[in-house]
């Protein structure tokens, strides 16, 4: 599958916690991280996928992740390390790290990021994919002009891309573990709806319209549950489809990104 170009920021210099770097013979390890506001994924290439739980997601406290916005940087990093410590072939300093982040992302929210992924991994270079285009990529969909929401845990975020690039979004702060404090499926939906009528006129319609004729795929956690999707396609009065794995869509596609970063050995 081909990844689409110009994926993130650009590189960033290696991380002060490992500093050690691998032997020049040996290329670098590709891998991707979801680091979300209830769950963590980490994908290594050779080595699969290790998720775990990012803190307590209903707490407003204790969370060291919350509506996407990293609160604990030390919990962050001690979380990162004890997961990629679970592979067998251990991950060596200097990878290609391609990591998502939510639409819209402030720059000190992705400072903070950058930081807590650098004492991890020292990577070599390190980018940044937004999760909707992740996923998209994941899911084999980026292709052609596409709508698509990532339902999480405590972020929704919908996008309209063209050829696997963001051209406008949006995001909320609500999502599935919402729905346990009180809110439903259909306030859920009339946010997603809102949403995409911004869209509509942030692009004037004009490239929004073949998308919604393709219909709305769907992600993240929101995805696993019917009632949301049966409740988006009334509000929107569109066909809504579920991404394949939709809650790993993302980590999917950020670990193609990470692979069509390395370096291409040379021929003599």
């Amino acid at each position: 599958m081909t990844v689409p170009a110009n994926l993130a920021s650009p590189a960033q210099p290696a991380g002060q916690r490992r500093t050690a770097s691998a032997p020049p013979t040996t290329p670098p390890a590709a891998v991707a991280v979801d680091l979300g506001s209830s769950t963590v994924g980490v994908w290594a290439a050779h080595r699969g996928t290790i998720t775990g739980p990012c803190g307590d997601a209903l707490a407003s406290t204790s969370s060291l992740v919350r509506r996407g916005r990293v609160l604990d940087v030390e919990g962050c990093i001690s979380l990162l390390s004890q997961l990629i410590r679970r592979y067998y072939e251990p991950v060596p300093a200097g990878a290609v790290v391609a990591a998502c982040r939510p639409v819209l992302a402030s720059e000190q929210d992705q400072a903070v990021l950058r930081h807590v992924l650098e004492a991890v991994f020292a990577p070599t270079r390190l980018v940044f994919i937004d999760t909707v285009r992740a996923a998209a990529i994941g899911c084999g969909a980026a292709a052609g002009t596409l709508l698509i929401a990532d339902l999480g845990a405590q972020l929704t975020e919908v996008a309209l891309l063209k050829h696997g690039r963001v051209v406008a979004a949006r995001r909320a702060e609500i999502g599935t573990r919402d729905l346990a404090r009180g809110g439903t499926v259909d306030l859920i939906a009339e946010v997603v709806a809102r949403r995409v009528a911004d869209l509509r006129g942030a692009t004037a319609g004009k490239d929004l319209a073949p998308a919604i004729s393709r219909g709305m795929l769907l992600v993240g956690d929101g995805a696993v549950r019917p009632d949301l999707g049966v409740a988006l396609s009334t509000a929107l009065r569109l066909r809504v489809q579920r991404g394949a794995s939709p809650r790993a869509a993302a980590l999917n596609g950020a670990g193609l990104a990470a692979m069509s970063l390395l370096p291409h050995p040379t021929q003599s």
